[in-house]
């Protein structure tokens, strides 16, 4: 499936881009929303784009290397506040992050993100560091699968499927997807709405990516690297992510008590979110074009005192 930025036109009014500003994309993918902002931006404008996918910066270079408007990172969104302070000396104007998988990474067997096609069961963003999917799969406790299913995939067999997996092992490790969805479709009941590996592949990843811990981190960041006035725009997924995005920016839009609780500086306890609108979700056009999209949603927020 070709990949769609979703929410695209959305996020970029959002933003709302000065031609001589700079922004970053946190999650550049395949470069859909750093070409729009692109397009935005005037001759003295900058854009940092970061991933971890080492294919993102292929297509980085292939795509905008001969731009000098553009820098290309590879990494974490939550490391963006030390690259943009080495790179740029001053607060940025705008932050865009569009959490979870793209398209691509989805479609490619080689990556092992799809429950739907067979390959190598790997799941990791960054494929040159860190624990496959498999790695961690074929030594984790029985309850620590449990765990990561409940917790990041809020998968209600989270218990039947950690006992399935941890049996099926002793005999044979998990080496391809296809294992480990005839695993979890063995281990529970079947259902006509959604297919039995959705929320466990959805939680394995997450832990294996560090998602949560990194979105965490990342909004800390994306607070500190914005100028007063500039925006944070986050499109999210699914309801973890999403709930994530929510507290974050409403904590700091009511400025109570509950900032205590944020890994925040006191200075950074000053700082204020001002709330653009309502949380946006796509419109019918967008999900009639692009199934993917039908979870979308996106906060916006701006930085004030």
């Amino acid at each position: 499936m070709e990949h769609k930025s979703v929410l695209l036109t959305e996020a970029i009014e959002g933003l709302a881009i000065n031609t001589d500003g700079i922004y970053i994309d946190g999650t550049f993918g395949r470069g859909g929303h750093s070409s729009a902002i692109l397009s935005r931006l005037g001759p003295n404008g900058k854009l940092l784009a970061i991933d971890k996918d080492h294919a993102a910066m292929k297509i980085a270079q292939e795509k905008f290397g001969a731009d000098k408007r553009f820098i290309f990172k590879q990494g974490s969104f939550a490391e963006m506040h030390e690259f943009a302070q080495a790179l740029f000396k001053k607060p940025v104007d705008g932050v865009l992050l569009d959490l979870g998988v793209s398209s691509p990474q989805l479609d490619d067997p080689l990556r092992g993100f799809s429950f739907q096609k067979d390959g190598p069961l790997d799941m990791r963003m960054d494929q040159q560091h860190g624990q496959s999917a498999a790695d961690w799969l074929n030594q984790a406790k029985e309850e620590d699968i449990a765990k990561v299913l409940w917790e990041y995939g809020e998968e209600r067999f989270s218990r039947r499927i950690a006992k399935a997996i941890t049996t099926a092992r002793a005999s044979t490790p998990f080496l391809r997807t296809h294992q480990l969805v005839e695993c979890i479709v063995n281990a529970v009941p079947r259902d006509p709405h959604k297919h039995p590996a959705t929320r466990s592949f959805q939680a394995i990843r997450i832990f294996i990516n560090r998602e949560l811990e990194d979105l965490e981190l990342g909004l800390k960041a994306a607070i500190e690297s914005l100028a007063i006035g500039g925006r944070l725009a986050v499109i999210s997924f699914h309801s973890l992510e999403d709930r994530i995005v929510k507290q974050f920016m409403n904590t700091l839009a009511k400025g109570d008590e509950r900032l205590r609780k944020l890994p925040l500086t006191d200075e950074q306890l000053g700082i204020r979110l001002r709330l653009v609108g309502k949380a946006i979700k796509p419109s019918s056009k967008e999900l009639a074009q692009n199934v993917r999209a039908r979870s979308a949603i996106l906060r916006i927020g701006e930085k004030c005192r």
